[in-house]
């Protein structure tokens, strides 16, 4: 089963955190790297990008954190000389998140942290309930009779 969400309910709550923790640019998305809101970014490539690199980071942390120590790294933060950025999951177990901010000297971790709570607050208040669909089986029942009349045809011998 796959869950599907209506878009748009995550929007106000990450413009709220980008506000409170004075950051430059967020992005909030599945830890598929599905965007599900997103703040400050110019170009929908670049946000493509930073979405499928932070899952990317995020599905490694875990699993370097399991090799480890037994249990999941859930944040990351890289601190530049101009800029900084914080990566981790926001949301439940149930409603995984990853959360992308990038922050300048007009903020800091602490502040990020600080806010965090808030987000995760306000993302589960906004969270619409759920609506479970049935995947279509990824194959047709008569995939293999189809593919081999076809081929059949293709080579000449129908």
């Amino acid at each position: 089963m796959r869950r599907s969400l209506a878009l748009g309910w995550a929007d106000a709550p990450l413009k709220q955190f980008v506000d409170d923790a004075r950051l430059q640019l967020a992005v909030l998305m599945h830890t598929s790297g599905q965007v599900l809101a997103q703040v400050g970014f110019r170009r929908s490539l670049d946000v493509q990008t930073a979405c499928a690199l932070s899952a990317a980071i995020n599905a490694s942390a875990e699993q370097l954190g399991l090799l480890v120590d037994g249990t999941p790294f859930r944040g990351l933060h890289y601190a530049g000389t101009t800029r900084q950025l914080w990566l981790g999951q926001v949301g439940s177990r149930e409603d995984p998140f990853v959360l992308l901010a990038v922050f300048d000297g007009e903020s800091s971790l602490g502040i990020v942290q600080l806010y965090l709570e808030e987000l995760r607050t306000a993302l589960g208040a906004a969270l619409p309930e759920a609506v479970l669909e049935e995947e279509p089986p990824a194959l047709a029942e008569d995939f293999e009779r189809e593919l081999n009349r076809n081929l059949a045809s293709l080579f000449g011998r129908a």
